[in-house]
């Protein structure tokens, strides 16, 4: 039986690999996923090449990180 972060971990990798990029908000809505950054580091160390880009909201002033799969 897998563990939340391992089945987190898959399903992130499914979705990226359908061609998307995720945010951690995305992460949270989609697959209850509240720390997105360290699964994104679990599958560059199971050797995934992930693009990471910060985003400026324009609204709000924050900053967030946008991850997408390099093919």
């Amino acid at each position: 039986m897998l563990t939340t972060k391992e089945a987190q971990t898959i399903q992130i990798l499914k979705y990226l690999k359908d061609g998307n990029s995720i945010t951690p908000l995305e992460a949270l809505y989609r697959f209850g996923c509240m720390r997105l950054g360290a699964r994104i580091y679990d599958l560059k160390q199971e050797g995934h090449v992930i693009r990471t880009q910060l985003v400026k909201d324009e609204n709000s002033g924050a900053r967030y990180a946008c991850y997408a799969l390099v093919k």
